[in-house]
């Protein structure tokens, strides 16, 4: 049997969506996507036939990520917003469903970090990346069911929960009690939804990402910061080298020797997202290159 043969038999045996553009007008509601990994997910998401839910705390961006998809083609609406307002769920749902009548994917991405040591660790640092990383997208979840849960079978499209994570929350991380233990729940909240949700058709994973170059792993003293509640809230990682992804020692524990990229990181939940995945769920995808096994 030739190449060609063999991949057209392939084609065939994996059928209508496992090629071309694998999310072809389905719907899906990203947060935290007007930069890094969520804006990189947004625009694959776009590329792959989706309609595109830009949703970011910074207002500016998320228009210019749903800008950046509509002028190359794509499809997109903004939805900008703080994730931990108790309204956000129910209104990203209500502009999501205005404007394209049905829901197939969240991509609970939006997040940040807050780190100290336990010690230094006071209760509204805690709870903080308690309601950011935990409440939040259980709202948003929550809000969105009524659109997931579809009883008719007949009625059912490819649909999705991609929760995600870190390896904080699965093997924990010194400096980040709170971030840890918030990331260890979204693990739990996956599984349940994947067997709650599992009988209408409805997959749920998560993504536990290792180093990946964003602003949360870039140094802290590069100034990067986000407000939240009125305060400055600084991101990164204290005493980082700028270029420490190239050192060598930097990276000895990951076999990649390198970090991941926020593509890389994108086409994890991608894969997840698709057809690809159809028989996966309440798993949960550590992205690390090889960090932790």
């Amino acid at each position: 049997m030739s190449a060609n043969s063999r991949l057209q038999q392939l084609t065939a045996h994996l059928g209508k969506g496992l090629t071309g553009a694998l999310l072809e007008g389905q719907v899906a509601i990203i947060t935290g996507s007007g930069q890094g990994i969520g804006k990189a997910a947004a625009l694959l998401f776009a590329a792959h036939g989706a309609h595109v839910v830009v949703s970011d705390l910074d207002v500016q961006k998320s228009n210019d990520t749903a800008k950046e998809i509509t002028e190359s083609g794509g499809s997109a609406i903004a939805v900008p917003g703080n994730v931990m307002d108790p309204k956000f769920g129910e209104n990203v749902v209500k502009e999501t469903v205005a404007k394209f009548g049905k829901i197939n994917h969240l991509v609970l991405n939006a997040g940040f970090t807050n780190d100290k040591m336990i010690h230094t660790t006071d209760d509204e640092t805690f709870q903080l990346m308690l309601d950011c990383h935990t409440v939040a997208p259980f709202r948003l979840v929550r809000a969105a069911a009524p659109y997931m849960r579809i009883k008719e079978v007949e009625a059912r499209e490819n649909r999705s929960v991609i929760w995600v994570s870190s390896t904080s929350g699965t093997h924990g991380n010194v400096g980040q009690i709170n971030y840890s233990a918030a990331k260890a729940s979204v693990v739990g909240m996956n599984k349940t939804t994947a067997k709650e949700w599992g009988p209408f058709g409805v997959r749920s994973n998560c993504v536990a990402y290792g180093w990946i170059n964003t602003r949360l792993t870039a140094a802290k003293e590069a100034g990067a910061s986000i407000e939240i509640n009125g305060k400055k809230v600084a991101l990164g990682i204290p005493g980082r080298k700028p270029n420490s992804g190239n050192d060598v020692n930097a990276t000895i524990d990951i076999p990649l020797r390198r970090p991941g990229e926020v593509g890389e990181a994108a086409a994890a939940i991608l894969f997840l997202a698709s057809p690809l995945a159809s028989y996966v769920s309440g798993q949960t995808l550590e992205v690390t290159g090889g960090r932790g096994i």
